[in-house]
C-alpha cells in the first residue's frame, strides 16, 4: 500500500470518528439527565432545553455550515468546527447551573453543524471515485448508524461509574486527536462560483424555529397564555418570512423547488415525525428507566439497545423488499407498527416490568422504524437535480433534527399536563402518567405519519430503487455541497 493510499484511510478514520461524536453527543446526555437535573437543580423544562439546544442549533444551522464549509475553506471549517466543539464540551462539562449547560449544548449544535458537512466534504473529495469510495462511504455511514446506539450506552457508563459531566468532557480528548489528525492529514479544497450566504434566511429560519420551539416549552403552563401565543404566532410569522425570502434570493439557504415536491416534501415531513420520536420520545423512555424502573444508568443504556439491533437486523430485508413492493406500502405499514409500539408503551404502570412493558414495544417500533427509514431516506432525495443534491441531503437531516426539538417540545407539554391532572401530583404515578401521555403523544405523531405516507407517497414500486440509486450517485457528485448523509440513530 503507498504511502498517498495509506494516507486517504487514515483521513477516514479521523472523519469517521468526527462524525461518531456528532451523533453520539445527541443521545450520550439522554442517560445523564436524572443525575445532571438533580445536582443542577433544573426544571422539566430546562431538562428538555438540554436535548432541544443541541438539535435545534445544529438543524437550524445545518445547510449554512454546508455552504460556509464549500466557500470559506472545509479543512479550515472542520478545524474550527472541532475547536468550538471541544470547548463547547468543557463549559458543558463544568456548568454549574442549568443556563450554563444549555447555552453551551447550543454551542455544541452550532460548531456540529460547521464539522458535520465539512468533515462529509473532505470525505467525498478525499475519495473521489472507485470502490475505495463505497467503502469508505460504508465505513462513514455504519459509524453514523451506530452513534446514537453507543451515545446511551457509553452515557450510561459514565453517568455510573464516573459522573455525568463526563458524557460531555468525553469529547475533549476526542477532539485534540482528530484535530491533530486532521490538521496533518486533511488537505484543504473549497468549492468554485461566488460566495454569497443567506443571512436572512438564516436569521429567520433559526429566530422562527427558536420561537416556536420556546412557545410550545410554555404551552407546559398555558397553551392560552400571551407568551405561549406570542412565540408560537412569531415562530410562525419567521417561517412564513423565510419562505418568502428563500423564493427571491439568487443563492437560497434552502431552494424551494427541493421541498415542493410532493413525494420528497412527504419524506421531509416524514423525516421530522421520525426525529420527534427518536429523539423525543426516547428521552421520557431513559426517564422510566431509570426513575421508574430503578435501573442504573449503564443497565438503562443496554435496555435501549433492543431498538437500534431491530433496525439493523430488518434495514437489509426492508431494503429487498422494497424494490418488489415500492414505498409506499413500507412506509405505511412502518408507521403504523411503530404507533402500535410507541401505543403499547404508553400503557406503562408504576409496579410494571420492562420484559413485559418495555421491550415488546421497542421491538414493534424498532421494526417500523426500519420500514419508514430505508425507502424515506431514498425518497428525500429521488429525482434530486445533481447541483440540488447536497442541499437535499442536508434538508433531511435539518428535518429530522428540527423535527426532534419540535416534538420534545410538544411531548413535554403533554407530560406536565398530565403530571398536573394526576391524582397525586409528584408521586411516582404522577410520573407514569406523564410519561405516558408523552408515549401516547408520539404514537398519535406517528399516524399522522400515516396520513402523510398515504397521501403524499405516490411513487411507483418500480422507480423506487432507481431513483434511490441515481439520487445516491448524485449526492456522491455533489457532496462538496455540504450535504450530510441521513442517520436514523437520533
Amino acid at each position: 500500500m503507498s504511502s498517498s493510499t495509506s494516507r486517504r484511510w487514515w483521513v477516514l478514520v479521523t472523519l469517521a470518528l468526527t462524525q461518531l461524536i456528532v451523533v453520539l453527543d445527541g443521545t450520550i446526555v439522554n442517560m445523564a439527565l436524572p443525575q445532571a437535573q438533580q445536582e443542577l437543580g433544573l426544571t422539566d423544562s430546562e431538562r428538555q432545553w438540554v436535548v432541544t439546544g443541541y438539535a435545534l442549533a445544529f438543524g437550524a444551522l445545518l445547510l449554512l455550515g454546508g455552504r460556509i464549509a464549500d466557500y470559506w475553506g472545509r479543512k479550515r471549517t472542520y478545524l474550527v468546527g472541532m475547536v468550538g466543539f471541544g470547548i463547547a464540551s468543557v463549559i458543558g462539562g463544568i456548568a454549574q447551573n442549568g443556563t450554563e449547560l444549555i447555552l453551551a449544548r447550543g454551542l455544541q449544535g452550532v460548531f456540529a453543524a460547521l464539522m458535520a458537512p465539512a468533515a462529509l466534504a473532505l470525505l467525498t473529495v478525499t475519495f473521489p471515485s472507485g470502490r475505495d469510495r463505497n467503502k469508505a462511504f460504508a465505513v462513514f455511514g455504519a459509524v453514523a448508524g451506530a452513534g446514537a446506539g453507543v451515545g446511551m450506552l457509553l452515557g450510561g457508563l459514565l453517568t455510573e461509574v464516573a459522573d455525568w459531566r463526563w458524557c460531555l468532557l468525553v469529547n475533549v480528548p476526542v477532539v485534540i486527536i482528530a484535530f491533530i489528525a486532521g490538521a496533518i492529514l486533511v488537505t484543504e479544497s473549497r468549492a468554485e462560483g461566488e460566495n454569497r450566504y443567506d443571512i436572512p434566511g438564516v436569521v429567520t429560519v433559526t429566530l422562527g424555529l427558536g420561537s416556536l420551539v420556546y412557545g410550545f416549552t410554555l404551552a407546559e403552563d398555558s397553551w392560552t397564555s400571551v407568551g405561549t401565543v406570542g412565540f408560537i404566532a412569531v415562530g410562525v410569522v419567521l417561517l412564513v418570512a423565510f419562505v418568502w425570502i428563500e423564493s427571491r434570493v439568487g443563492q437560497p439557504l434552502l431552494p424551494l423547488r427541493i421541498v415542493l415536491d410532493k413525494v420528497r416534501g412527504g419524506a421531509f415531513l416524514l423525516q421530522a415525525i421520525a426525529g420527534s420520536v427518536m429523539i423525543g420520545a426516547m428521552v421520557f423512555l431513559t426517564f422510566h428507566l431509570q426513575i421508574v424502573l430503578g435501573l442504573s444508568p449503564l443497565v438503562a443504556g443496554f435496555a435501549t439497545l433492543p431498538l437500534p439491533v431491530v433496525i439493523s437486523l430488518c434495514a437489509p430485508l426492508a431494503t429487498k423488499v422494497l424494490s418488489t413492493w415500492g414505498p409506499r406500502p413500507l412506509m405505511i405499514g412502518g408507521t403504523l407498527i411503530a404507533a402500535v409500539g410507541l401505543g403499547y408503551l404508553s400503557l406503562i404502570t408504576v409496579d410494571g416490568s420492562y420484559v413485559v412493558q418495555v421491550l415488546p414495544a421497542l421491538v414493534l417500533l424498532g421494526i417500523g422504524m426500519a420500514m419508514l427509514f430505508i425507502p424515506m431516506q431514498n425518497l428525500a432525495l429521488a429525482g434530486v437535480a445533481p447541483h440540488d443534491a447536497g442541499a437535499a441531503s442536508a434538508t433531511a437531516n435539518a428535518a429530522m433534527q428540527i423535527g426532534g426539538s419540535i416534538g420534545l417540545s410538544i411531548f413535554a407539554t403533554a407530560y406536565a399536563s398530565a403530571m398536573r391532572d394526576a391524582s397525586v401530583p409528584d408521586s411516582m404515578g404522577a410520573l407514569v402518567d406523564g410519561y405516558s401521555a408523552a408515549f401516547l403523544c408520539s404514537a398519535v405523531a406517528m399516524l399522522v405519519g400515516t396520513v402523510i405516507a398515504i397521501a403524499f407517497i405516490r411513487r411507483p414500486k418500480g422507480q423506487a430503487g432507481t431513483d434511490a440509486a441515481e439520487s445516491t450517485a448524485a449526492v456522491d457528485d455533489e457532496a462538496p455541497t455540504g450535504s450530510v448523509p441521513v442517520t436514523s440513530g437520533r
